[in-house]
């Protein structure tokens, strides 16, 4: 190549060199421009803070997750300080002006967001809570994707069914077990062994299948028998779920009311919304899509006696805008889910988890905190 253009210049002037403090300044702009474009369109780090997913993941557990397989959201909230989410360290205040908001688009990605994958996506409900924030800088979950659009979603006994057939169970899944012994305490080693967690304020022991198959074996053990919540026990779930309140629970609309006698081991079943799929309104699915039409699609949602308005003109059947889905815990007794708090809109996924890098047992001892065992270990 030519590089004399590099010197056309040398006879008349001879360039400044730059200060060692330029350079600094150069090399750190830099660098932030570029883990910033990496972390929205490549890959980021996240780390699990609670045990909704375990044993799968478990709290301490560090991940990488990919922005290319679903594709890159590109910046919904542009103008934000870099590295932080939404809060910045120490003086508690917002790390973004949500003076310029964009709308949403997705890049090409590697695939469809799969039955069985693990997501990370911004949690729903901070939609309309007290502290709202644009979708981006809403709080980061993590679970596993049960049901993608348009699938017919229900659970019996503990056991996800869509479109009719048994989904898989996570390998490493959890749930509580009742457990009697005959007088003998359990060996605290052997629990530690099997991993069989007690949180706090549980009344029951939580463990995956194979530890609970192990422990049925021992002499001590009288019984153990699955916590499931019977079929036709009402529970708090959506959309009924006082805490993540939805819309009016008894909603009547020509003169019907339905009751859901739901629980979170006996739900459903539930149709997941898909673009362009257009459902009848009634007292029966009303409360159910009532969230997607008026807060995840904008649309201003009102019931004058029998009669349901959308945008103020009435209507008996919506068509959705957006795909969604419905996503759960493996550690299926202490997940705050789906099942809590509904759909998934499209525009709220980040990325899927990869594989875990690092993972630190804050319990351990100080020369046993690092899990070696888990590390570059791929999530299945």
């Amino acid at each position: 190549m030519n590089w004399k253009f590099w010197n056309k210049n040398k006879t008349k002037t001879k360039a400044k060199k730059k200060t060692k403090t330029r350079e600094w300044v150069d090399a750190i702009v830099f660098a932030v421009i570029a883990a910033t474009l990496i972390r929205t369109f490549f890959i980021e780090a996240y780390t699990i803070p609670t045990p909704s997913m375990e044993r799968s993941l478990l709290v301490g557990d560090f991940l990488f997750v990919s922005k290319l397989n679903y594709g890159p959201r590109t910046p919904m909230t542009p103008i934000s300080f870099p590295f932080a989410h939404h809060t910045m360290p120490l003086i508690n205040t917002k790390a973004y002006w949500d003076g310029l908001e964009l709308s949403y688009h997705r890049l090409p990605g590697f695939s469809e967001v799969k039955k069985g994958d693990v997501v990370v996506f911004n949690y729903p409900m901070d939609a309309d809570s007290p502290y709202y924030r644009p979708v981006d800088k809403r709080e980061n979950y993590i679970k596993r994707c049960q049901g993608t659009p348009g699938d017919t979603l229900k659970v019996v006994n503990a056991q996800v069914f869509i479109n009719g057939k048994a989904a898989n169970n996570p390998p490493e899944g959890q749930i509580d077990y009742r457990v009697l012994t005959n007088g003998m305490d359990l060996n605290p080693q052997i629990m530690q062994d099997l991993h069989v967690s007690m949180y706090d304020g549980a009344a029951y022991p939580t463990m995956t299948t194979s530890a609970y198959h192990t422990l049925k074996g021992y002499s001590n053990i009288k019984s153990i028998t699955p916590n499931i919540r019977p079929a036709g026990e009402t529970e708090q779930v959506y959309p009924t779920n006082p805490n993540h309140p939805v819309g009016p629970p008894n909603l009547m609309l020509a003169g019907k009311q339905h009751d859901y006698k739901w629980n979170v081991d006996n739900y459903g079943p539930i149709i997941i919304p898909k673009k362009g799929w257009t459902v009848k309104l009634d007292s029966v699915t009303y409360p159910i899509y009532e969230r997607c039409i008026s807060v995840y699609e904008n649309n201003k949602l009102q019931v004058v006696g029998n009669d349901i308005l959308i945008n103020g003109k009435k209507t008996d059947s919506y068509t959705f805008k957006m795909n969604y889905y419905w996503m759960m815990g493996d550690n299926r007794h202490d997940s705050d889910d789906s099942r809590y708090w509904g759909f998934v809109p499209e525009d709220h996924i980040v990325g899927k988890a990869l594989f875990v890098w690092m993972s630190i047992d804050d319990d351990a001892s100080f020369f046993s905190k690092i899990r070696w065992s888990r590390l570059f270990k791929i999530i299945h």
